[in-house]
């Protein structure tokens, strides 16, 4: 009954692998077809001659130079804006005792259940009427606020209730003879999340790297709907761009997509020791 178990549980390991990567393969047999095997009548699952000029054309197709710069910078000042803030504000729930301290928290909480779009005009008209920003007056009117800016890209992501949540569950875990001793050696708050806390934070701090990065790359609407110039346009704006009189180069698109891909790769290979040990954070006490 044992062994039947087990080849039970590697079928379905199995099928959740192929099913998992399956478009993958897709993607990338596509990116190397010709025009011909993309539109053909039936599929083609792998070229009959790898086309690689279908990478070369494809960053040709644009200032991809720029759009990768632009992804890298709005993501990476994301991540570390993030970082600090979430987890300031994670231990401060966590370990500091305040008037307020769970009434702050049911409202984070509370952030997790209202989806990205309910916020986003609310979102845009604070960043539009930003004060002597963007050319407008003392009272935010007159001009385009943070539109098409990368503060504008930035500042909606820097925080949230998941990274905030998360911290916080973390630091919870930690034992109380910590801040004791850090008070006894004459420690403030802050020289104790800085010199305590920080460094004991590795398997959150990558969890968080992961899911803020790959969110901070991924995001096409917000970019859309802030930007409207070439030289602002991020990679997943970029992306449309394959489109040729209603017609989609396919092949120039999947090559296109693999090449943005392949950060998130990098650092989730980075992150992966203690990715799956920061998602546990808190859900076990002991």
């Amino acid at each position: 009954m044992e062994r039947l178990f087990k080849v039970f549980t590697w079928v379905v390991i199995l099928l959740l692998l192929v099913s998992a990567g399956f478009p993958l393969l897709v993607t990338i047999s596509t990116s190397l077809q010709s025009h011909s095997e993309v539109y053909a009548s039936s599929p083609v699952l792998l070229p009959a001659e790898p086309q690689w000029h279908n990478y070369v054309d494809a960053m040709q197709n644009g200032n991809w130079g720029r759009y990768l710069l632009n992804s890298a910078y709005v993501t990476l000042w994301t991540l570390v804006l993030s970082l600090v803030i979430n987890s300031m504000a994670g231990y401060a729930l966590a370990r500091i005792r305040f008037r307020g301290r769970g009434a702050v928290l049911v409202l984070t909480l509370a952030g997790l259940m209202i989806p990205p779009q309910v916020t986003m005009i609310p979102v845009f008209t604070m960043l539009r009427s930003v004060p002597l920003a963007g050319g407008n007056d003392i009272l935010g009117q007159g001009g385009t606020g943070m539109m098409n800016t990368y503060a504008g890209l930035i500042l909606p992501y820097i925080a949230g209730s998941f990274g905030v949540f998360l911290m916080r569950q973390y630091y919870v875990s930690f034992p109380a003879a910590l801040d004791d001793a850090a008070r006894i050696d004459g420690c403030g708050r802050l020289r104790t999340f800085l010199r305590i806390y920080v460094p004991l934070s590795g398997p959150a701090f990558a969890s968080l790297c992961v899911t803020k990065f790959t969110g901070a790359w991924n995001e096409y609407t917000w970019p859309l709907v802030m930007t409207h110039t070439d030289d602002m346009k991020t990679v997943q704006i970029a992306l449309t761009m394959f489109r040729d009189e209603g017609e989609i180069h396919w092949n120039q698109l999947m090559a296109a997509t693999l090449v943005a891909s392949v950060p998130i790769y990098i650092v989730f290979l980075l992150t992966q020791k203690y990715f799956i040990s920061g998602l546990l954070v808190g859900s076990v006490k002991g």
